[in-house]
């Protein structure tokens, strides 16, 4: 693993746990992987990885290393995943996929040319693995909903309210390649995307910036990505969607909520409250027809019956582990993992296309018109 902060731990948490709980492939935590000698050794230790390193290059070259899961800031993602892809590993990296479109495309192709040779490849888009979101696409897969004409999703935090908040790497440009943009709609996006089993084809967006400066540690430091975004999308179904994200939404902590309205019924789900799936059919006599609440705890749910007994809760870090599982059962069938870098290409579109209307004042932007360049997004 390369990356042993906020995403390093969630992640080796779900590489310690998964055995516990699922049947897969035996596998061992060997090397964890970071700048700070004494900081990766330490959560090495705490993490439980075999040993620590300070260079990728060398360790993604050992012949002991099967599995790369990439954990670090943005820029740092193409590089490394073409390494490990060439070498013959199989990558697992975190969302967004790439801060560039041209990087995004070239990894999917490097992914596609590695697969010919049995390497499997795989975008952290945790939240596919929520088991209420799992049943969401189970349901909308059925026809339940029947007819989708529209959906909304807005995926809400306030850890950028303070203006005093201090500079950290997500707030720069060349780092981070974007602010709310890849960091939270990404996932809203990559979600209605996957729920769907649809593609946005066109957007109409605006960005914001409140807090254009911050401390760093030499001083006032210029805040050079988005803190807000607004977007009409549009899939190539027809359904029509609206999109707000936020990281300075004062008190939303970690709200991604979706809403989709289908001919026949709707289904809506709060990150905040994510045991719960809320289901409409409204195929039933008026007198009865209502919103009802799944608690999505039965062993018949998506990836439950591994757990605890029915009702007893499960929590964000959970994804993980699923996600984890999922990744490694496709390393010993030798089938495509879900999703994969073309799915974070898929997204990559999205994010560059949003950017491009929202530096025209919100003209509409078609996805196919979206051109790769060097830019992030």
């Amino acid at each position: 693993m390369i990356g042993y902060a906020f995403m390093g731990r969630a992640h080796s948490t779900a590489w310690a746990r998964v055995g516990s709980f699922f049947v897969v492939p035996a596998f061992e935590q060997r090397v964890l992987v970071g700048r700070d000698a004494v900081g990766v050794e330490a959560a090495a230790r705490t993490f439980g990885w075999s040993e620590s390193a300070t260079d990728w290059r060398k360790v993604i070259e050992r012949d002991d290393i099967d599995i790369v899961d990439i954990c670090a800031p943005g820029h740092l993602h193409a590089e490394i995943a073409t390494a490990a892809l060439a070498a013959g590993k199989h990558v697992l990296v975190e969302k967004p996929l790439a801060n560039t479109l041209a990087e995004a495309e070239a990894l999917a192709d490097a992914a596609a040319a590695a697969s010919t040779r049995g390497v499997v490849s795989m975008v952290a888009f945790n939240y596919r693995w929520i088991p209420a979101l799992a049943l969401a696409r189970r349901i909308i897969a059925d026809g339940r909903l029947g007819e989708i004409r529209q959906v909304r999703a807005s995926y809400l935090q306030d850890w950028l309210a303070d203006a005093a908040a201090p500079m950290t790497w997500r707030l720069r440009r060349e780092t981070a390649g974007s602010g709310a943009l890849g960091d939270l709609a990404s996932h809203a996006i990559d979600q209605l995307q996957f729920l769907l089993g649809d593609l946005v084809t066109e957007v109409s967006a605006r960005t914001h910036t409140f807090v254009t400066e911050r401390s760093g540690n030499d001083g006032a430091e210029p805040v050079t990505v988005d803190d807000a975004v607004w977007a009409g999308l549009t899939f190539g179904s027809g359904t029509r969607g609206s999109l707000e994200v936020s990281r300075v939404a004062t008190g939303r902590k970690n709200a991604l909520s979706i809403e989709l309205f289908g001919s026949t019924g709707a289904l809506r789900f709060d990150l905040e409250e994510l045991n719960e799936l809320w289901f409409l059919d409204a195929t039933e006599a008026i007198e009865t027809r209502g919103f009802r609440r799944i608690l999505v705890t039965e062993p018949e749910h998506p990836y439950l019956a591994a757990w605890w007994p029915q009702g007893h809760l499960l929590g964000w870090e959970h994804s993980f582990v699923h996600e984890v599982r999922d990744f490694l059962c496709a390393i010993e069938s030798g089938t495509p993992a879900s999703p994969s870098f073309e799915d974070g290409l898929a997204v990559q579109r999205v994010l560059t296309a949003i950017q491009s209307s929202a530096a025209a004042t919100g003209a509409s932007v078609t996805i196919g018109s979206v051109q790769a360049s060097k830019e992030t997004v």
